[in-house]
Parts: structure tokens; sequence; C-alpha cells
């Protein structure tokens, strides 16, 4: 299970706003504990660097490709639940669980419409700060007189994603990694924390798989060029890295297609979430309860089953608030080994046809590296 409230994602960004001295404006969560417990000194400056879709388990399967990042890591973290990019993103931004967030996955039931909305693209979704309530803390940051920067891609620039949890302070677009780390050297001249994203990462692990040619090539990439951003910090500048979750490669494991099976597909007005971490929309009327025994007996030993109920009580999601309630499955699937569920009436053949998936709790997905490298 995630680690909430302890060594985990939602701690990183209080963290570094405590290491330099804005740990005042998280209001949810102790940022000076945050701080301690990841081990982070106070600094003039924090740049943050979070790398989509490496794993702690992949980095250390794949360290010789790395030795940079093998060098520097301090530990691991853990992800929260999905161990998905928005669900953990969310968690990086505000501090708080996807039970909090409402991003509960990377698709989730739009209970306006009832119809599935893609909380990357944000295709289907509402308005972005609607959706997701609770304060982005580089807003806070922001807000509070403290100078906060975010690198990334310039298409993600005012973005739904970027509205719902990294909205606040500057946003830098720099298309490839080399021309990120430029601006990051500069922006850690002065004080503040600054925030970098890559995603070339998770995007070669779902195409190719986690530790293929082009994997181990992006991460070798991503190695240099933090590298480089480690000898050129100010010596009162710390630069901490870690991700948003790992991965695990599918073909040739379990599967099932809700479409194809009656036991999975009676009862079940909308699947939404992945193939490896599901929300179970039940029809008006059908007990939760019927359907979660009915996916339980056909997936056993390939998955852990809740009804919406139970997964609240087990705090999986961390706090579930009851606005945000509607966006979990009445029935939640988190899969086991590599096994996945798909579902093949709503999602298109490219994205049934990924190496690498991710979403849920086995270790390779939940676990992601934490390093801490300060300036000489």
């Amino acid at each position: 299970m995630p680690d909430y409230g302890g060594r985990e994602l939602g701690a990183v960004l209080p963290a570094a706003l405590s290491a330099i001295g804005a740990g005042h404006v998280v209001t949810h969560r102790d940022a000076d504990a945050d701080r301690k417990r990841l081990g982070l000194a106070p600094a003039r400056h924090v740049v943050v660097v979070l790398l989509d879709g490496l794993g702690h388990l992949g980095l250390e399967a794949r360290r010789g490709h790395a030795p940079f990042l093998r060098s520097a890591e301090q530990g691991v973290i853990t992800a929260g639940y999905p161990t998905t990019t928005a669900a953990s993103l969310a968690l990086f931004g505000t501090g708080q669980p996807s039970g909090r967030t409402g991003l509960t996955g990377y698709t989730a039931r739009n209970p306006r419409t009832g119809a599935l909305a893609n909380l990357v693209s944000w295709e289907g979704a509402y308005d972005a700060v609607e959706w997701q309530r609770q304060p982005s803390l580089l807003e806070s940051a922001a807000a509070d007189g403290f100078s906060v920067t975010t690198l990334g891609r310039r298409r993600f620039a005012g973005s739904g994603l970027t509205q719902a949890v990294l909205r606040g302070g500057r946003f830098v677009g720099a298309e490839r990694l080399s021309e990120r780390i430029d601006v990051a050297l500069a922006t850690a001249r002065a004080p503040g924390v600054s925030y970098c994203y890559w995603g070339e990462i998770d995007a070669a692990g779902h195409q190719h798989g986690w530790g293929s040619e082009e994997w181990v090539a992006a991460l070798e990439d991503a190695d240099r060029e933090l590298r480089r951003l480690a000898a050129g910090l100010p010596a009162d500048a710390t630069m901490v890295v870690t991700a948003d979750h790992g991965m695990v490669d599918v073909p040739g494991a379990a599967r099932w297609d809700v479409a194809d099976e009656p036991a999975l597909r009676d009862g079940v007005a909308l699947i939404a979430g992945e193939p490896r971490a599901l929300h179970v929309h039940t029809v008006p009327g059908v007990d939760p309860a019927e359907v979660a025994a009915r996916w339980r007996e056909t997936l056993a030993g390939h998955a852990m089953v809740w009804t919406r109920a139970e997964a609240r009580e087990d705090a999986l999601f961390g706090e579930l608030l009851d606005e945000v309630a509607e966006r979990v499955g009445d029935v939640v699937v988190a899969m086991a080994g590599r096994a996945i569920v798909v579902d093949s009436r709503t999602q298109s053949a490219k994205s049934m046809a990924l190496v690498g998936m991710h979403g849920s709790l086995t270790p390779d997905e939940l676990q992601v590296p934490w390093l801490v490298v300060d300036g000489p």
C-alpha cells in the first residue's frame, strides 16, 4: 500500500518548500516533518525533477546505464494509488492523495455526464479548477511571494492537468531535456523552487517495454543531463529527483476483455481507469458486492477487488471525500503480477496493445527512486 503521510510522492514538494523557508504555505500536512523525513537540508533553491515512468526496480535493474542516478539514489518512496501519471502529478502538486484530488485514474467517470473523462488530455472533463479543488502548492508558494518555475513541453502550458494540479508561478516551455536543464541551471541562481518534468522514459516504456533499447536510451539521456545539472548547481542549491510510478511489461501475461467475459460484463455500465487499475461502475440497482464477487472469482489470483466502501475503509485512495466518491468505481480492481483487464468497447486497439503499463500496487509500479544532490 502507498505510504500516505510518510515517505511518499506527496511529501516531495512540501519538503522542497520547507527547505527554502516556505513550508508554512502547506496547510494540510507538516512540511518541515516531510523535509526531515526525506533528508533535505535548508537551501536557497531546490530543483525538483520528476522522471515519468522510472520505477525504483527498473532503475535498479539497469543501474549500469545510469551511473549518476545510481550514485545519487538515497532510497525509495512510494507513489499513491493508482500508480498513474494524472493521479501521481496531483499527489505531487497538492500533497494530497487521489481520494481528495479526484484525479482517480487515467480515465474517470464524469459524474455530470456519466461518460469517460481523460484526465491527461482533459477530454471529457469539466473545468480543471472545479474538478480538482485542493490548493496547488506551487500557486500557494507563488502567492506568498516565493519564486516558482515549472519546466515542461510548451503544449502543457495551460493544459487541463497543469491547471488542475500544477498551476502557479512561471511556466517555461522547452521541448528537449537539455533545454530544460539550461533553464533550471539559470533559475537555480536565485531563491525559489523549480520543477522539471521529463516524460520520455515513460513513453519508451509504453511503446517498447521497460528495459528495451529505447527505454535504456531515454534513461541514459536523463542520467547524462541530470549529471550536468548537479555539476552546475550553485553551492546553496539542491536537486531532488523522483518519479511518478514504475511499469510492468504485459505481453504474454493473463488478459481479460470485459466485452467477451459475461462474468465481468454483467451488471456493469462503464469501465474507467486503465487495464492495471480499474473502476467498475455498475448499472443502477445492481448490487456492487455481487459484481465484486464475480470479478474476484473470475480474476482469482490475478487481482485485488474491493467495493467502493471497502476501498474507502482500507484508505486505498487515502481519505476519500464525498465530493470525489462518484469518480471511484462501485467496484475497484488492482491487478496483480502482469495481468490486465481491457474493454474493447471503449478502449482503442492502440491503447490495448501497449507493451508497458502501470496503475496497480506491485513494487515495480509503486516504488519510485528518491535522489538528493546538494550543490558543490
